[in-house]
């Protein structure tokens, strides 16, 4: 996940993380269910304070864009990527499934594209 602050910009620091954030969820870069890095390790990244990237995080949560899930971490959800709750579950599925037959994930992922490319 690659976010800069522009320090010199008149927005500020925890609204550009949002806004950053929201947008690689809304152009398919972060997933849903993609997992966001900790609070204060992305601050550290960003040479921030942690309360400003929680701030952020708890302005995408009330959005509904992020889901914290407590010690599983703060996740990218379906609404912010525009990707069906129903479209997440199907997916899921096919994970157990796969795993629990001892597909690699490699063939689980080419096969799958094998069947959108044919249907």
């Amino acid at each position: 996940m690659h976010i800069t602050i522009d320090p010199h910009s008149a927005t500020p620091p925890y609204e550009q993380v949002r806004l950053r954030i929201a947008a690689l969820a809304a152009d398919g870069t972060l997933a849903a269910g993609t997992r966001l890095p900790p609070v204060r390790q992305l601050a550290t990244d960003l040479h921030l304070a942690a309360n400003t990237v929680a701030r952020a995080y708890k302005e995408l949560e009330q959005a509904g864009l992020v889901e914290t899930r407590g010690r599983a971490g703060t996740v990218i959800t379906a609404r912010a990527t525009g990707t069906s709750r129903k479209a997440q579950q199907a997916a899921l599925a096919y994970a157990e499934t796969t795993r629990a037959l001892g597909i690699p994930a490699e063939t689980a992922l080419a096969l799958v594209k094998a069947a959108l490319e044919t249907a």
